[in-house]
């Protein structure tokens, strides 16, 4: 039996192939070494999922968020064989997830926008290269992070219409303590902010909605797409749930920036369970 996961900082889609082909799948809570230890993940691994597959389970393929480096990569390891003691474990960066479910076997630039944001240049079968993901106080350009907190900075300053803030205490009772509270003593502040871009897609026939959106892919195309070599003759692709949600806003933005946007899926788990199926 196989297990599959493709992981980012407010979710993570699994896959199980069974023996006999069958496909089982579960969508649970994300995971991140980069702001997550090994215990905390096991920890959470258990309660959300991964129970009564201990002895079954003899090779794991995570893709997640954050595993861009040996180390963290050996964080998700460490969590994972506390529970599979026996599977082979291979950990390796959500973009190689994003590259292969979009791209397959062509070249092209993979993106992802969802909480958080990255992207890489890819041959058709190796990463190139990438640009620097400098998390959600830093960077995160486009994804969902980034998009609510300025959504969050508007609402505090009082600097977006008044029928989109009233309909935005209406549904989430928010004050500027309560935001603060939420953002710098909190869990998992970046899922917090990110948690308003339903309410965002829900109204983004308002200018100011649409706006926030537009000018964060943007913000995007400028740190990521327009650094990488012959960016206008390669297609870029985009998995994400903001990226998904919101491809009409996307694919405006890119045009207006003279980017050629080919596929757009909200998750690559699909594609990777096709890859891994073809291994057997």
């Amino acid at each position: 039996m196989i297990l599959i996961a493709d992981s980012g900082s407010s979710k993570t889609d699994w896959r199980v192939i069974h023996r006999d082909g069958k496909i089982s799948q579960h969508r649970g809570v994300g995971f991140n070494p980069y702001y997550m230890t090994s215990e905390e993940m096991a920890i959470q691994m258990r309660h959300d999922f991964l129970i009564n597959l201990e002895s079954e389970i003899e090779e794991i393929y995570f893709y997640g968020a954050g595993c861009s480096s040996p180390d963290r990569n050996a964080e998700v390891v460490n969590a994972l064989a506390t529970i599979f003691g026996h599977a082979k474990i291979h950990v390796d960066h959500d973009l190689a997830a994003a590259a292969h479910a979009t791209c397959g076997h062509q070249p092209g630039i993979a993106c992802i926008l969802g909480t958080g944001s990255n992207s890489c240049d890819y041959d058709g079968k190796t990463i190139l290269t990438t640009r620097p993901a400098a998390g959600y106080i830093l960077g995160d350009e486009g994804g969902g992070c980034y998009v609510g907190r300025k959504f969050l900075t508007d609402f505090i300053h009082e600097e977006m219409p008044e029928s989109i803030r009233e309909a935005a205490i209406e549904r989430f009772h928010i004050t500027q303590n309560i935001i603060q509270d939420h953002v710098y003593r909190q869990p998992f502040p970046s899922r917090y902010m990110a948690s308003f871009c339903r309410f965002i897609t829900e109204n983004k026939a308002d200018p100011y909605c649409y706006g926030l959106y537009y000018n964060s892919f943007k913000d995007f195309f400028a740190k990521h797409i327009f650094k990488y070599p012959e960016y206008q003759n390669k297609s870029a692709n985009f998995v994400g749930s903001i990226a998904y949600y919101n491809s009409d806003i996307l694919r405006k933005a890119a045009a207006d920036s003279g980017i050629n946007v080919n596929i757009i899926i909200e998750s690559p788990i699909a594609g990777l369970t096709l890859y891994h199926q073809e291994k057997l």
